[in-house]
């Protein structure tokens, strides 16, 4: 759908005169491409000044109700301490359900604020570039510089979210606003959770947040007036990448070592962290350890000039820890830096995000974060750069997304959000409703296993590492998916999201007039229509043919625009331009897809060298379709890609039973070629012998399909694994040697 359908489909109804107007825009536009290269520079002068009204509408309207939606919720949060501070001058229940219900509303109309934005920021986007293309001027490159002084796409909800989620904690528990936030450690130093891990487009961000505060409070993490989300993370490798390697083929025991802060950079307060992997088949879980350590010390830990012996026995004396507990550090803090001396560990990556956590005070069964502004930074000196140094970490970057300063060759903007759901839940136990319903909303992309640590080696440090992880090709793709359509007898619960039901009550009239449906995200689809037959909707419902014309000479524009490759914007972080086949298809599915495709083309490649001519040269076919790495792109090529495939013991086991079968059939072979060449005649002599060359045969091929098998499994290869030419062997070889039986004993008799 082109843009200016799109904008008329997904606008807040009740916001429609405040949005940019496209469709004006696209007219002037058209007016001064009739004059082409003599177009008069009055008209560039109106429009020019269109495009200032326009954004000053926008940013005005967008500040407004900012300031009215958080003077709401804090007429909210006075209604809910009046019912604390006097439960009995009316029904409690009734006027915390009132609470609740405008702050639903508010909580829809922060959602579409944030759509509001971007829509409008995006609608800027387009008319700039459809204005350069069509017309002499180059407007562009001035008009972002307006843009950047008036950044109302850049707004922040995270303070108005945090707000509405105390407030949503305190209706849900009935008033009470005394329970106390856990400790920035968890309250633990060693915890097991299991984890499933997505991404999340920047268009669904605020939305998630806003399904999910809705159940789960924010977890904040210390006071509320200094809480900070930004998280870092200095993960540690050697110039082999033995731990990017181990952690990407999910071996057993692999291992992640990182020293990680909260907040700013003057945090003094390190967590050295220890993350290791285990198999499901040892009876273990995969385990986080870690340890705080004051800054100063973290570089002669690293040199091993500092150990734990002194803080641990200052614990023990102040009996803050038990003995075990004392033991556990001990040993998890000699152990972290025998490896980084032994494995020569040195600071290899950064990882910066701000995390939304939620979850409930003191209770993890479940708990989902957020992580956005997700970017990674190199922190090795491998090409002779100086970045860290001799240095744990380089000194030149704090908090300060996008970090600007540094060279683009040393910095991964991540262009998605990475939402973490962890579970802790007893054996059968089925995840809350509201959790399966968000993992299998058209919001989030589950991406299994995803590693920031892995991902930002594989983009900023593609060149010294062989394996790529099996998302990497997908980058390129568009993971956004079209919501759920809103059946006309649906019930307006079943619409979830953050829409009251009001609000889905107003989008139902609003969608019929215009012959649309609307979704749980805000968009929606023009119904009994072809493709083809799309037009720019304007708000009565009805498109002039003007319009219609305009959006045919602008079709072929939009369908090059969704062709290019794709490109982050610096100062939203979203994708533009991105392809949207297989938008549909899930990340695991499409890679799987991918190495199907590519062992088809290995095994037809192969049958085309074995062709060859009368003088050795392989025949050329009409239907080669080029090398395999084709598949892939260019900058993966000869690099092997890393699908997740468990592998456990029962594998092995299996191709050893396979062997020992082989080898006791063998036996019995040779038993009874024995038996034969030590007591029977000159005939049975000579059948002895060809049973024992067929058990010799029998033999060496089972060792040979042994370790042929072990060597698939161990690299985790697709297969096949089958074995037709096995059988067949054994059957030709006993059929020969007893044919030859049976004609040395008759022929003698005759």
């Amino acid at each position: 759908m082109k843009f200016g359908a799109h904008l008329a489909t997904v606008q807040y109804p009740e916001w429609r005169f405040y949005y940019v107007d496209y469709d004006a825009i696209k007219k002037q536009l058209k007016e001064m491409a009739k004059h082409g290269t003599n177009c008069p520079e009055e008209l560039e002068k109106e429009f020019i000044d269109f495009l200032d009204r326009e954004l000053t509408k926008v940013v005005n309207f967008q500040a407004i109700k900012s300031g009215e939606l958080n003077s709401r919720a804090n007429h909210c949060e006075t209604i809910i301490n009046n019912i604390i501070a006097n439960p009995t001058a009316t029904p409690q229940v009734t006027r915390i359900g009132r609470v609740e219900e405008e702050l639903a509303r508010i909580t829809t109309e922060v959602n579409e604020l944030a759509k509001y934005a971007r829509l409008n920021y995006t609608g800027f986007l387009k008319a700039l570039k459809k204005h350069d293309k069509h017309t002499t001027f180059q407007l562009k490159p001035m008009f972002i510089g307006k843009l950047n002084a008036n950044p109302f796409y850049r707004e922040n909800f995270d303070p108005l979210i945090l707000k509405l989620s105390k407030l949503y904690d305190t209706v849900r528990n009935g008033g009470e606003t005394d329970r106390k936030n856990v400790q920035a450690d968890g309250g633990s130093q060693s915890f097991v959770r299991r984890t499933t891990k997505y991404w999340v487009h920047p268009d669904n961000v605020t939305e998630v947040k806003l399904r999910v505060l809705k159940n789960l409070p924010v977890l904040v993490f210390g006071s509320a007036k200094e809480y900070d989300p930004a998280i870092t993370s200095i993960y540690f490798d050697n110039e082999q990448f033995d731990l990017y390697r181990g952690r990407l083929e999910k071996s057993e025991g692999a291992q992640a070592i990182r020293f990680r802060w909260y907040g700013p950079v003057t945090n003094q307060e390190i967590f050295m962290e220890r993350k290791t992997h285990r198999e499901d088949w040892t009876g273990e879980k995969s385990v986080k350890e870690r340890f705080p350590l004051k800054e100063k010390y973290v570089n002669d830990f690293v040199s091993g000039a500092f150990t734990m012996d002194k803080q641990i026995e200052k614990l023990r004396e102040r009996g803050a820890k038990s003995e075990k507990e004392l033991e556990n550090l001990a040993t998890l803090s000699s152990e972290m830096q025998e490896a980084i001396l032994t494995k020569k560990l040195k600071p290899t990556m950064r990882t910066f995000y701000n995390r939304t956590a939620f979850q409930l005070p003191g209770d993890a069964r479940v708990r989902i974060s957020l992580d956005t502004e997700l970017t990674m930074v190199r922190e090795d000196n491998y090409d002779g750069k100086a970045r860290s140094g001799t240095n744990w970490r380089r000194m030149d970057i704090g908090t300060d997304w996008p970090f600007a300063q540094l060279d683009e060759a040393d910095v991964h903007r991540f262009p998605y959000a990475v939402l973490e759901v962890k579970l802790q839940t007893h054996v059968g136990a089925e995840p809350p409703a509201w959790v399966t319903d968000l993992i299998n909303s058209h919001l989030v992309e589950e991406v299994p296993k995803f590693s920031k640590f892995i991902h930002g080696c594989a983009t900023l440090l593609e060149n010294r590492v062989s394996l790529l992880p099996f998302w990497l090709p997908q980058m390129s793709k568009d993971i956004r998916k079209p919501g759920p359509e809103a059946a006309d007898g649906q019930d307006a619960g079943e619409l979830t999201g953050a829409f009251s039901i009001e609000e889905v009550r107003v989008r139902k009239g609003k969608a019929k007039a215009r012959g649309t449906l609307p979704t749980s995200n805000g968009a929606s689809f023009v119904s009994s229509r072809p493709a083809s037959e799309h037009t720019a909707v304007s708000i009565d419902g009805h498109a002039s043919g003007e319009e219609a014309e305009q959006d045919g000479e602008d079709e072929a524009e939009d369908e090059d625009d969704a062709a290019e490759s794709p490109v982050v914007d610096e100062t939203t972080g979203l994708l533009r331009g991105v392809p949207r086949k297989d938008k549909n298809k899930g990340i695991l599915a499409q890679m799987t897809s991918l190495v199907r495709k590519l062992h088809v083309r290995e095994k037809r490649e192969k049958r085309q060298r074995q062709r060859t001519n009368d003088h050795g040269v392989p025949i050329a076919s009409s239907s080669a379709r080029g090398p395999v790495n084709s598949l892939i792109p260019e900058t993966m090529n000869n690099k092997r890609i890393i699908i997740p495939v468990r592998v456990e013991p029962k594998v092995f086991f299996a191709n050893e039973r396979t062997f020992l079968a082989w080898m006791h059939f063998s036996s019995v072979i040779a038993g009874l070629a024995l038996g034969l060449l030590n007591f029977g005649d000159r005939i049975a002599q000579i059948a002895g012998i060809i049973f024992t060359i067929n058990a010799m045969g029998i033999m060496m091929y089972g060792l040979y399909l042994f370790l042929w098998r072990a060597e698939k499994i161990r690299n985790r290869e697709a297969g096949p694994y089958d074995d037709r030419g096995g059988p067949t062997f054994v059957v030709l070889t006993l059929f020969f040697a007893m044919s030859i039986n049976f004609y040395l004993k008759f022929g003698a008799l005759e």
